[in-house]
């Protein structure tokens, strides 16, 4: 691996490498299993709508698999009642105004994405040496199941990237809650479409005048660009690739929005829509399949594949070293 370039004052590396990385993607696999198990009931049920059913079943690479058949679930969903339990009282506008403040005056890192790659997979896989698949091979499983499917080369490389901004919990993040789970729009009244919406009762901001209201600080159509989303992996890469690639607008939807399940998958926040969201969406749900049901696919061989993903990395971030 190359060495990250560091200056000083201007980049403040913060990896903190004592964070327990294996209870994060503990946690973040509950996160998933739970928004299986919500999707495989809701079809299982008969209640689905149609967009739903569609969405469920659409990708190519899973057509053998019965969804309702993961692993059970019954301790995911009280370890996830408890990570969303502390997620959903500290995720506030003040929060969220800080974090962005942070970004915008920091950078923790640079370093390359493979480099980043290799980053995660270490903080991460490091702590517990017999896990059966690292990180880079999760990455790339799910970029190989889009490119088995025919999909755009940006597409591929948007699977291949999308979990980067996991790297959030080792560069000085507050714990688990601002790194990964399911997002919401804070500034407005929390929608009871999000999981467990009764665990927003301690939220500074549920008793607010003004944030507690249905539209808050926002007006009807302004566009989810205009929108302030609960900071965590996906906010943050966002912002990371936004300015430094070429990725076209579906994959910084994907980026951003991919955990937002109350927008793309329960239909909340719909008054927030502009034209241009309503193009995302359609991308969103076109890659939520992607995200959720590849982790049990073949394992992928990095080293084979390296050369083809550097050359997609290399075609969309013009700069091959980025500010993190």
């Amino acid at each position: 691996m190359a060495p990250i370039a560091l200056e000083s004052p201007n980049i403040n590396e913060n990896f903190n490498d004592h964070r327990d990385g294996l209870a994060l993607e503990a946690t973040s696999d509950d996160i998933d299993d739970v928004n299986v198990l919500r999707a495989a009931m809701k079809v299982k049920k008969g209640i689905a709508t149609q967009e739903e059913q569609d969405i469920y079943e659409q990708s190519q690479f899973d057509a053998q698999k019965d969804k309702t058949q993961f692993r059970q679930y019954e301790d995911a969903c009280d370890r996830v009642k408890n990570f969303y339990r502390e997620q959903h009282q500290k995720q506030t506008v003040a929060h969220n105004l800080k974090a962005r403040n942070d970004f915008k005056f920091k950078t923790r890192a640079e370093m390359t994405i493979w480099e980043a790659m290799e980053k995660l997979n270490t903080l991460i896989d490091e702590s517990d040496p017999d896990t059966s698949l690292s990180q880079i091979e999760h990455l790339l499983q799910t970029a190989e199941a889009i490119r088995r499917d025919g999909k755009p080369r940006w597409m591929q490389l948007t699977g291949l990237i999308h979990d980067l901004g996991k790297l959030l919990f080792f560069f000085g993040s507050d714990g688990q809650w601002d790194v990964v789970g399911d997002t919401f729009p804070v500034g407005c009244a929390f929608d009871p479409k999000i999981i467990y919406p009764g665990t927003f009762e301690d939220n500074p901001d549920h008793s607010d005048p003004i944030y507690s209201t249905t539209h808050g600080i926002y007006t009807p159509g302004c566009g989810l660009d205009n929108v302030m989303l609960s900071w965590g992996h996906d906010e943050y890469l966002y912002h990371v690739v936004k300015d430094q690639s070429t990725l076209p607008d579906e994959a910084l939807a994907m980026i951003r929005y991919h955990s937002f399940y109350p927008w793309h998958r329960e239909g909340a926040y719909r008054w927030m829509m502009d034209d241009h969201d309503k193009e995302m969406l359609k991308a969103v749900q076109a890659f939520n399949p992607y995200d959720l049901y590849s982790k049990s696919d073949d394992m992928p061989r990095a080293e084979e594949l390296k050369p083809y993903y550097m050359d997609l990395i290399n075609e969309y971030f013009p700069k091959s070293v980025l500010k993190w």
